[in-house]
């Protein structure tokens, strides 16, 4: 059949195109819009004329701006960190990483890509501009208002640091459980024959359409006696679990664990038992083979799904806000908190800027794994 036959008619693609086009709008509008705000004055960010939001007058006038020669070099910074962690950091990990040992390579490339975009952009990048701006005439004068002080704020007069640290605690928990009982459980289950996989993997899909809210009232009454029932084997010192990061980590685990098994049994499924077959000639055990030969095939899925994981920990606002106590909170009931109290511009904006501040490890989670995650997404969908 001729590439022309398959062609699309030029109506349907241009309605295609512009439905993709307003979808991409109304999607980043909100994101860009905040992201505007939270570098403004409370006069800019509130303002009715839309470029004024945008330039900041008032932001401007208090001394907070760029020059067009900040915003370029800014812009040059960002893309060439985009660069790096999209190609040289992934070819580099697969040059200098040993067989089987990926993940170390990823987090330390990870680690070390974070700390020198953050030298790189606040400190080096601002002593560099201080000495070249006055030397370039108008490109050095500011044109643009923009003010770090609501970040500043946020993060450390009001302790948001704080809630950074619990949210990564309650996220790195989940992730860790949920993918070392689902890559167990899901090799398993797609290797095994019996009827009684397929009951497991009901009673698995059953258990993960219930509400949360019932699964933190099963579990609140547990969590607030702990410190009795762990009494007799720790002592007095037993601890409450209620109020801590442990209690919500088991219970979003218990709710996504069931999402995590049925999606990494797919994966599983996608990858031939003739592997499994060949390893254990070659002499390994069951675990053997699956450690070895066929969980460095599953990286995309194990990636693919870790994220699931992470969005669900990250995101969550009710079993959180009902298991955490105020010095425990994750950041999006600590952000829900600040919405709700605040009534001034100033603290509003304050708080648009906590928002804007948690959307940024997610673009970086995403933008670092962007292969293994298609690659994880294709290799799901696709049987055979």
């Amino acid at each position: 059949m001729s590439s022309r036959a398959l062609r699309q008619p030029l109506s349907l693609r241009l309605t295609s195109n512009i439905f993709l086009a307003f979808w991409c709008l109304v999607a980043a509008f909100p994101i860009v819009w905040i992201a505007i705000m939270s570098v403004k004055s409370p006069v800019d960010a509130y303002d009715s004329n839309a470029l004024n939001v945008i330039f900041g007058p008032a932001t401007l006038a208090t001394g907070n701006g760029l020059s067009v020669l900040d915003i370029i070099l800014g812009i040059a910074v960002i893309w060439g960190a985009a660069m790096v962690v999209t190609k040289v950091l992934p070819a580099k990990i697969k040059e200098y990483t040993a067989p089987g040992q990926a993940w170390f390579g990823w987090v330390v490339g990870v680690l070390v890509a974070l700390i020198a975009f953050l030298l790189v952009f606040f400190v080096v990048l601002p002593a560099v501009l201080n000495v070249l701006n006055p030397l370039f005439g108008p490109l050095g004068r500011d044109v643009l208002g923009v003010t770090t002080e609501h970040y500043k704020t946020v993060w450390v007069d009001r302790g948001f640091s704080n809630n950074f640290k619990n949210s990564l605690i309650v996220t790195a928990g989940v992730v860790t459980v949920s993918l070392t009982v689902g890559t167990l459980a899901g090799y398993g289950l797609a290797r095994s024959g019996s009827t009684l996989a397929f009951w497991i993997l009901l009673i698995a899909l059953i258990f993960r359409a219930l509400p949360h809210s019932v699964l933190v009232a099963g579990y609140l009454p547990v969590f607030i006696n702990s410190a009795e029932w762990l009494a007799p084997i720790l002592g007095e010192n037993a601890p409450t679990l209620y109020g801590k990061p442990f209690a919500v980590i088991a219970v979003l685990v218990a709710i996504n664990q069931p999402f995590t098994i049925w999606m990494l049994r797919s994966f599983f499924q996608n990858i031939p038992a003739e592997l499994d077959e060949a390893a254990r000639v070659d002499g390994c055990n069951h675990f053997q083979a699956f450690r070895r030969v066929i969980m460095p095939v599953m990286w995309p899925g194990v990636i693919t799904t870790g994220l699931f994981s992470f969005l669900l920990a990250y995101n969550d606002f009710l079993v959180t806000s009902l298991l955490l106590d105020a010095q425990n909170q994750t950041m999006v009931p600590a952000i829900a908190g600040m919405f709700n109290r605040e009534t001034t511009t100033t603290d509003q904006v304050v708080a648009v800027a906590a928002a804007v501040s948690i959307i940024a490890p997610l673009f970086f989670l995403v933008m670092i794994f962007q292969r293994q995650i298609v690659s994880g997404l294709t290799a799901g969908a696709v049987k055979g």
